[in-house]
């Protein structure tokens, strides 16, 4: 069975409205997550969070907009790397970086990882690796962020197994292996937040988890179907797309089988 652990790495402060219709204007808290995920005696890591490369790549220009917008508190000390350093987890000891979609706060850190393969959607590379100027700025998509050799070692999901889901997970039916872990971590698409979303069901001790990223940013979204801000729908990349990936959640939650973790649980 895998097991999960969770890192904070930075947080940004916005409106709770704009996460959860009804929430108020309270300025909260949303801490950025990542997971080491281990099965199989193999490590791969979830998103990095924020990173010092985050202030650099959005102190000017265009992409100031960004972080005045959601402004970043994060310290140095905190970068995934040096939390791993900490556990005695270096580079060598992990097997990927799976990037869940390109938003600057989940791949801020990837410099930081140079050498390791990254995984992610053909779908979300394919949309994001040409963006520029306004166009990269409206999707959150900082390019600085992406390493130089980025494209030399990405792996992408589609190419992986796909295998049927157990029915505990329904509505989920289908989705892709991740190699090497025999099939106790698979990923799946999540669309609607970004291009090429995705999310991994990981067969854990407890029984299954699904990391749903940003699909949602408040449990009571998924728990209640309580929609976001209007304005929210501004930076989603398929607005339809986002309220069906949204009501799968909330039958997976009504099946009872399934936790569901987030990446950006504020202090609604």
């Amino acid at each position: 069975m895998a097991d999960i652990t969770t890192f904070e790495v930075g947080y940004c402060l916005h409106p709770g409205c704009m996460a959860l219709k009804g929430a108020g204007w309270r300025v909260c808290k949303f801490p950025a997550r990542a997971w080491l995920l281990e099965a199989q005696g193999k490590r791969w890591l979830w998103d990095t969070g924020y990173a010092d490369h985050f202030a650099q790549y959005t102190s000017q220009g265009i992409f100031r907009l960004y972080r005045q917008t959601t402004p970043v508190h994060f310290n140095s000390g905190d970068a995934l790397f040096r939390q791993l350093d900490r556990q005695g987890i270096v580079l060598r000891d992990i097997q990927g970086l799976i990037i869940s979609h390109f938003h600057g706060d989940h791949i801020a850190g990837l410099r930081d990882f140079r050498g390791v393969p990254s995984i992610c959607s053909a779908v979300g590379w394919e949309v994001s690796r040409t963006l520029r100027g306004f166009s990269a700025l409206k999707r959150a998509f900082v390019p600085g962020l992406i390493p130089d050799d980025f494209e030399h070692s990405v792996q992408f999901m589609e190419r992986f197994e796909q295998v049927a889901l157990p029915a505990e997970l329904a509505p989920f039916d289908q989705g892709f292996a991740l190699p090497g872990s025999d099939q106790e971590i698979i990923l799946v698409p999540l669309p609607g937040h970004a291009a090429g979303h995705i999310g991994a069901f990981v067969q854990t001790p407890s029984g299954w988890i699904l990391l749903a990223s940003d699909a949602a940013w408040s449990p009571l979204s998924y728990q209640q179907q309580r929609a976001p801000s209007r304005l929210a729908h501004l930076v989603m990349d398929d607005v339809q797309a986002y309220y069906r990936t949204l009501g799968r959640l909330h039958q997976l939650f009504l099946g009872g089988k399934v936790e569901i973790r987030l990446c950006h649980e504020g202090d609604l």
